[in-house]
């Protein structure tokens, strides 16, 4: 089984995602921020990330730079509601960084699914 850590500190969007990707089929862990999305990331080791952008205490900017670190070949899907961080588009600077995809807020749920699958089939 498949395993795909969520990282979000919006609980109600985390619930929600990872009751989608349990359907799916998919094993889940979960953080509620880049620094805990980090650490259960070197421990669990995913086949997957998928990494909000616009969090408190580190941002998934700054957390996809640091699993990208940890392992380049790391699959992210980066997800943001569309809040501009100055004159900065977040879906962009995530995939300067090393998100393979993108996904805006609010997120379709078979889009989402379709996303996850797709990445990893690859």
């Amino acid at each position: 089984m498949r395993t795909v850590l969520v990282i979000d500190d919006n609980i109600a969007v985390l619930s929600t995602l990872i009751y989608l990707l349990e359907e799916a089929g998919y094993h889940v862990v979960s953080a509620e921020n880049g620094h805990a999305g980090v650490r259960i990331y070197r421990s669990e080791r995913p086949d997957l990330v998928i990494a909000d952008l616009i969090m408190p205490e580190q941002g998934g900017i700054q957390t996809i730079r640091e699993i990208k670190r940890l392992c380049p070949e790391a699959k992210i899907i980066a997800i943001s509601g569309g809040a501009r961080i100055g004159n900065t588009d977040p879906l962009e600077a995530a995939r300067e960084v090393g998100a393979i995809a993108t996904l805006a807020k609010p997120l379709d749920p078979d889009d989402f699914i379709e996303a996850v699958n797709n990445l990893l089939a690859a």
